[in-house]
């Protein structure tokens, strides 16, 4: 390998000739460490001076096995006087350096004006030195007149250096003598960084030219094709506070009504909804007492503004069942009562839209005062028991989340007895439940208790092939819109119930985790796993599954290796046989290449080229 060095200019002083023996190039060569190459080695002048009379032509070693050749010409007519020479050197060249006496200006003029725009147009990305040779003796402002030559004998400024370095994106350097320093580290260091940097570029080359031509001869490595993408599976977005709002306007399976003796009309409500939000609403309707609660102010304000009405007869309110007729509850304060469909309809979307219900109440009520009082007490309802009343600042509030997630939530009541109006049977066990929440989260239990079916007039109601664990999980989806299934199997059992109660929703989370789970699983695992990937596939398909089992065939095809030696891989049906084939990865195509470059390999006839 070799590095072909041009260098361009004459470093000689004219005002003050001091015959130097040699020059910056001969100097460098002469000098750097890493050059080797004596005397006689380093000037070819008789056979260049014939060959090539332009340049004068140096060779040496650099770097121990590099060879370094250096063309200097340092006359620029003669540079000119033979272009065809100079342009073929300047093109192959890996390195320039263009090289002037500080003290000439005369030849710096003649280096810009004439002969850098040549090198220009023959250079191609090649890195260029830029060296200012020698101590400036004339340092006066030259006379600006036009017709005055007086300042060709004037030094070269820096600044014309540097802008003539800027013009040709070259590296500038200010050698003020040729001695070890200048020449050695600084001169030296500069040339030798864009030496090693061609050296690298020629590596680069020379190993992608070989890549390219071991390519046309013996047998190339199978190339892998990446593995088809897996279907993406969309997830459907939640309608829990839409669920519950259906239930307060539809007034399904109330429970409790509340009036005032001097408002007109009633309003209709679910004590489950309202007790998982406020205390206030838990001590009214029993479900927690005085003592559980400890705090004075809940009390207070449950005593001022409900009382439960014992008699046996109210006309106004809807019978949902003569046998289990709704609470009677009486508002105390007629404003709060008049105001109480906007406060539950604000309860039932999860108690966080403050700016709305102010604006509800003040649509309602008109004087600023009365609408305060309300918001008040509203806050008073909203209140958790030994802790300051921490929704004081309503616009704070509005951002945060839903009252829904906090612990006076609906899990509260999941799988206890307290408010409950039905009992699900399963396995020889008991499960109570809220016919408000069931009915307001899944239409097919909508239906049954409120159609003509023996479940709508039954308290206990017998529930078939699913476990009780799978149940409760269906439970309290419907309760909190969360679920957290144990592992794989207790998803698919999940899935299967939620696809028997029409809860599509539970179903895409249900698949999601399937998922995420099997993605998870690296490929040791999934050849030692015990779940029959193909049993689950028909499951999910028999079941009415359509992204889990078209995602279930898509990750056997990509797994192919570990489940085609799966004794469940022969239960897959022809079509879904064909499938798997069809998108297996890697391809028949790829091994069967993969085998006969091994077996190139392992012959006689195969030579390693890097060893």
């Amino acid at each position: 390998m070799s590095i072909h060095i041009v260098a361009l200019g004459n470093e000689g002083d004219t005002f003050h000739q001091d015959n130097r023996p040699s020059g910056l190039i001969r100097t460098y060569l002469g000098r750097s460490p890493l050059v080797s190459g004596d005397e006689s080695s380093l000037l070819l002048n008789a056979a260049s001076t014939v060959a090539r009379p332009v340049f004068t032509e140096y060779q040496a070693s650099a770097f121990g096995n590099v060879k370094l050749v250096v063309h200097d010409c340092p006359v620029w007519d003669i540079f000119d006087s033979d272009w065809y020479t100079s342009r073929n050197l300047i093109g192959g060249a890996d390195i320039i350096v263009i090289k002037y006496n500080v003290n000439d200006k005369f030849s710096f003029h003649e280096v810009k004006d004439n002969y850098i725009p040549v090198i220009k147009r023959a250079s191609n990305s090649v890195p260029v030195i830029i060296a200012a040779v020698g101590t400036r003796q004339n340092e006066e402002l030259p006379c600006t007149c036009p017709l005055c030559t007086s300042d060709r004998g004037s030094c070269v400024s820096t600044t014309e250096g540097i802008q003539l370095a800027k013009e040709l994106g070259a590296t500038y350097l200010e050698l003020h003598s040729l001695d070890d320093f200048y020449i050695g580290k600084y001169f030296g260091g500069v040339l030798e960084y864009f030496m090693i940097q061609a050296l690298n570029q020629k590596t680069s080359e020379r190993m992608r030219k070989r890549k390219m031509t071991n390519s046309f001869h013996g047998i190339r490595p199978p190339q892998l094709e990446q593995p088809e993408k897996m279907p993406v599976l969309k997830a459907e977005a939640s309608h829990y506070h839409a669920d519950l709002n259906n239930l307060l306007i539809c007034c399904q399976c109330v429970d409790v009504v509340f009036y005032h003796p001097e408002v007109t009309g009633v309003v209709e409500a679910h004590k489950i909804v309202l007790c998982a939000v406020s205390h206030v609403f838990m001590l009214l309707f029993n479900v927690k007492s005085p003592t559980d609660i400890q705090d004075s102010s809940i009390i207070r304000t449950t005593q001022d503004l409900f009382a439960i009405n014992r008699d046996a007869v109210f006309p106004g309110a809807s019978q949902e069942s003569s046998s289990n007729p709704p609470l009677r509850v009486i508002v105390k304060d007629a404003l709060f009562c008049s105001c109480l469909s906007d406060i539950l309809r604000f309860i039932y979307s999860g108690a966080f839209q403050w700016e709305q219900l102010e604006g509800d109440i003040g649509r309602k009520l008109k004087d600023s005062g009365d609408v305060a009082n309300v918001i008040e007490k509203v806050k008073c309802i909203l209140k958790t028991p030994g802790k300051i009343n921490c929704l004081r600042n309503c616009k704070t509030y509005q951002a945060r989340k839903p009252l829904w997630f906090y612990n006076t939530s609906l899990k509260f009541f999941l799988n206890k007895p307290m408010l409950a109006d039905v009992v699900f049977e399963i396995q020889g066990t008991t499960v109570p439940a809220h016919r408000a929440i069931l009915v307001a989260r899944c239409e097919v239990m909508a239906a049954m208790f409120n159609g003509n079916y023996m479940e709508a007039k039954s308290v206990l109601i017998p529930v078939y092939g699913v476990s009780k664990e799978t149940f409760l999980s269906f439970l309290e989806y419907l309760y909190t819109d969360s679920c957290c299934p144990a592992g794989i199997f207790q998803a698919m059992c999940l899935l299967i119930c939620a696809e028997m109660y029409q809860v599509s929703r539970l179903q895409h989370i249900c698949e999601l985790f399937i998922i995420t789970q099997l993605q998870s699983m690296p490929s040791r695992e999934l050849a030692s796993m015990n779940l029959d990937i193909v049993d689950l596939l028909k499951k999910a398909k028999y079941h009415h599954s359509d992204c889990l089992s078209t995602w279930l065939l898509h990750f056997i095809a990509t797994n192919y290796l570990i489940f085609s030696q799966k004794p469940e891989f022969q239960d897959l049906s022809v079509e879904e046989r064909s499938f798997v084939e069809k998108h297996r990865w890697p391809s028949n195509v790829y091994l069967k290449q993969l085998a006969e470059y091994r077996k190139y390999i392992h012959s006689r006839k195969c030579r390693c080229s890097v060893m």
